[in-house]
């Protein structure tokens, strides 16, 4: 007579029920899940990291201090495709969303200044693409970028002295001339990246002020072909200052009514129904803000960059600190120089995951399905990236002590690079306020 081990009885149906399951869950409708990179984002990813290391590191302590956009470096990205419509194109097109942030983080490890030199330019086409018709993508995109031979870059305007984080605070105005059928800008932006050398400009004005926000429309006004565009001071920066930053004014700037991104019978369409949607609300209605959405599928990408600076600093601070020695042996060696690394490759790993979730989420649209923002995970992931550029960062300049804090090592320009990383696209501030309301479902002041 044989003798069945109960234990043996249980593991085989055990084993069973796994296999049954594991067979159910395969089926479409089950995704596996995975933080592995398939062979053609290893790919790109590696080759914008080989034109970090090879190109813009080289070059970047001669542009901080010269403080000038580095034209040759982006001609250089421009003859490999890394600079450019079609590489911003085949970054976008990508259904899982990781192609940017993993580009972006490349390119930021090398230089954050020359980075956003190269990068700063995408503010503006994405304004084209994301409120653009077909036919205006079709015209301007393609003149943001120029081409290998004859590089441009354009510029984003919504800033102002006075409108900030404040959006609703804009005071740049765009009336329209039905006589001539053209729009009349005034006014001045400030903070703009490639502002007054850019060949397009996308400006952000208010066509009716009684709506706030809602009243407000993006305008393409191209540099050479109107009058009253100039550019004001180009700041000095504390940091990034490879890339060019300068106020813009524009006095009575006219450009054709057709120049109004998504055209003018829309913007009309959709003033008239936010002076509905106003009445509604004044009645006891409430309607539903859908920028919070817009702005959650981009900042990821600026938290991407943050990791860069991040995890720059961070690799020359583990290599100094194992080849550092002091009292006869290695100051990585101390647990209090040790530890401090520890967490700086935690904090960048955890903001990365946060970054890579966002991407995922803004790709939805890639893969046929809606963005399903519930938390602010954009804005979870601004946030985490850029108070962690800052800490790390500040981190490796302690551990290199006296060093770090001179120009002969890189992390004191990687540190000054950081800190924009918790005021610009959107303050810490504001990041923890779009996450409190998206928590809370409450207008949080």
């Amino acid at each position: 007579m044989t003798m069945t081990d109960p234990k043996s009885a249980v593991s085989a149906d055990v084993m069973a029920l796994a296999g049954e399951l594991g067979a159910e869950r395969s089926r479409p409708g089950w995704s596996a899940f995975s933080l592995g990179l398939n062979d053609e984002q290893r790919e790109i990813r590696d080759w914008a990291h080989a034109f970090a290391a090879d190109v813009i590191r080289p070059a970047a302590a001669e542009w901080d201090e010269r403080e000038e956009t580095p034209w040759p470096v982006i001609q250089e990205a421009a003859k490999i495709g890394l600079y450019g419509l079609d590489a911003n194109i085949n970054l976008f097109v990508d259904p899982s969303g990781l192609l940017m942030p993993l580009v972006h983080e490349e390119l930021f490890w090398g230089d954050a200044g020359i980075g956003m030199s190269l990068k700063g330019t995408g503010l503006a086409s994405s304004a084209i693409f994301s409120n653009g018709t077909p036919e205006q993508w079709s015209q301007w995109m393609p003149r943001c970028y120029g081409t290998a031979d004859d590089v441009r870059v354009a510029a984003f305007c919504s800033s102002e002295p006075g409108a900030g984080s404040d959006v609703s605070a804009i005071r740049t105005r765009a009336v329209y001339d039905a006589v001539t059928d053209e729009w009349v800008i005034n006014g001045q932006k400030a903070w703009a990246t490639n502002g007054g050398i850019a060949d397009i400009h996308v400006v952000v004005a208010t066509v009716d002020p009684s709506l706030g926000t809602k009243g407000q429309a993006a305008f393409v006004v191209p540099r050479t072909e109107v009058r009253g565009l100039e550019m004001g001071t180009k700041l000095k920066k504390h940091g990034l200052r490879a890339s060019h930053t300068a106020d813009v004014f524009f006095d009575n700037v006219r450009i054709p009514a057709a120049n109004v991104l998504g055209g003018k019978e829309k913007l009309d369409e959709r003033l008239a129904r936010a002076h509905e949607s106003r009445k509604s609300a004044a009645a006891g209605s409430s309607g539903r803000n859908a920028s919070m959405a817009t702005f959650e599928m981009t900042r990821h990408i600026v938290g991407a960059q943050a990791i860069g600076i991040a995890r720059a600093a961070y690799e020359v601070a583990l290599d100094y600190a194992k080849t550092r020695e002091q009292f006869g042996r290695p100051i990585i060696d101390n647990q209090g120089i040790a530890f401090k690394l520890a967490d700086m490759a935690m904090e960048i790993d955890a903001a990365r995951l946060l970054v890579w979730r966002a991407a995922n989420m803004s790709a939805a649209l890639m893969r046929g399905e809606t963005p399903d923002y519930r938390h602010g995970e954009g804005s979870m992931a601004k946030l985490k990236a850029g108070e962690v550029a800052v800490k790390v960062t500040e981190e490796a300049i302690q551990i290199l002590g006296g060093n770090g804090y001179t120009r002969e090592y890189p992390v004191e320009r990687m540190h000054r690079d950081a800190k924009i990383y918790t005021i610009f696209e959107g303050t810490s501030e504001i990041q923890r306020l779009v996450i409190a309301r998206a928590i809370s479902g409450m207008r949080i002041r």
